[in-house]
């Protein structure tokens, strides 16, 4: 016998978590969709060195590669974006440009699993490529907000920065040779806090009071509105950039959309992985941030001409949905908390299975989930075990020419003449 066991960091997913998810999946999808997003699909495998070297040095530590049985070195997508970047490249002559993609699929990294976060998980990314402009900075924006929506999730806040930005200010104080080392040392801050933040800055820099201007830089927006903030980050540079306009210009799209204010300009928000070049952000929910973003993304207009040498300017999001998940678990919401695989459930008598198929068939007409217990033969127990495990709330069964009708929940029962009765009984 082997013993069947799960590698640590991978999992196996039931039923009862399954059935939100995939409702999930099909009302982002339906979001997309609404923006005229279409969607692709990439290999989980690609050459090693089209992953490499992409997101940054600790990202590289958690690729999983390997040499196939050809003797080729081989890597595991650690997101979806490199990969797009690799197809855009191949397919580029095939495609509208501007190109706008949605990918909902796993990627893989061999990073330490906790709470929310595995070796395995599932994005649903959603880019933009072929522009550079605030229009299409703003609309991975306002699909952001939508999705959230769609899902019914409204205590949601998105965080802003803009990488260019803090690039200008580094500029502005003499340290833009440090910015990957900065960058990568403030991504830490809800890790490891201000005090540890700092101390990494003085040994990056060798300078306390440029450390310090630092902190001064990314915490100035707290307790500030969008615009107030970037005001403050204008004279912290000392002067208006064009990052800065973008920013002004975003701004003014969110006010005109009516979602301004769900959206917060937070200097601290910079991204761990290098690829990111102008808008960033992440997204946490107001009820449990302590689950970290469960929705990132930025610009990346360098990304592509790794590969190609088209200009191939993109910008785009993603949302955890693993982390989201478990966020929402906890959260008790009623997002994750439906999870029958069926509407009504028949139970046929032993001579009764051909006449209980023919009314699932009209019953699924009618748009009711309607699931057959196949073991007729079996005890009423073990239909009712199967009806609970699979948290059905009606049950049919047959009475001459009439239906009964029962409510699981509330044991009650109702007996109908139509099919149409027994429907409207489910909705």
């Amino acid at each position: 016998m082997i013993e069947p066991l799960v590698l640590k960091g991978f999992r196996d997913s039931l039923p009862g978590e399954e059935i939100p998810k995939k409702k999930i999946q099909r009302k982002l999808e339906d979001v997309f969709e609404s923006y005229g997003f279409v969607p692709i699909d990439t290999p989980v495998l690609e050459y090693e060195n089209v992953l490499l070297g992409k997101g940054g040095g600790e990202t590289d530590k958690q690729i999983f590669h390997f040499e196939d049985n050809g003797g080729r070195k081989v890597a595991m997508r650690f997101d979806l974006t490199v990969p797009f970047a690799r197809f855009l490249a191949l397919h580029h002559d095939e495609l509208a440009i501007p190109f706008k993609r949605y990918h909902i699929a796993k990627a893989f990294r061999g990073e330490n699993p906790q709470k929310g976060r595995y070796r395995e998980f599932i994005q649903c990314d959603f880019d933009i490529v072929g522009c550079d402009n605030a229009a299409s900075d703003f609309e991975i924006l306002s699909i952001m907000n939508s999705s959230f929506l769609a899902m019914g999730i409204k205590n949601v806040q998105f965080h802003v920065a803009h990488r260019g930005l803090f690039n200008d200010f580094l500029s502005s104080i003499g340290i833009e040779e440090k910015s990957v080392d900065v960058l990568r040392c403030v991504d830490k801050l809800r890790k490891i806090g201000k005090n540890e933040v700092k101390k990494l800055l003085v040994d990056i820099t060798g300078n306390e009071e440029k450390s310090e201007s630092i902190l001064k830089y990314i915490t100035s927006g707290d307790g500030h509105q969008f615009d107030e903030t970037l005001d403050i980050l204008s004279k912290l540079i000392g002067k208006e950039t064009e990052s800065l306009f973008r920013m002004r210009q975003i701004y003014s799209l969110l006010l005109q959309a009516g979602i301004a204010d769900k959206f917060i300009y937070d200097a601290s928000i910079t991204r761990g992985l290098d690829y990111y070049t102008g808008i960033v952000y992440e997204t946490f929910l107001t009820d449990i941030e302590s689950i970290g973003s469960v929705c990132s993304g930025g610009r990346y207009n360098n990304l592509a001409s790794l590969y190609t040498k088209e200009n191939l300017p993109g910008v785009g999001a993603s949302i955890g949905l693993d982390r989201l998940m478990a966020a929402l678990i906890e959260l008790k919401s009623p997002l994750v908390s439906d999870t029958s695989n069926a509407d009504i459930l028949i139970f046929p008598k032993p001579d009764e299975t051909q006449k209980a198929l023919k009314a699932a068939m009209d019953l699924r007409k009618m748009g009711i989930r309607t699931d057959v217990y196949l073991l007729p033969e079996k005890k009423m127990k073990a239909q009712y075990d199967y009806a609970a495990k699979n948290r059905i709330r009606h049950s049919l069964t047959f009475f001459d020419s009439s239906y009964i009708v029962k409510n699981l929940e509330t044991r009650d029962s109702v007996t109908v003449d139509s099919l149409e009765e027994v429907a409207s009984l489910c909705r």
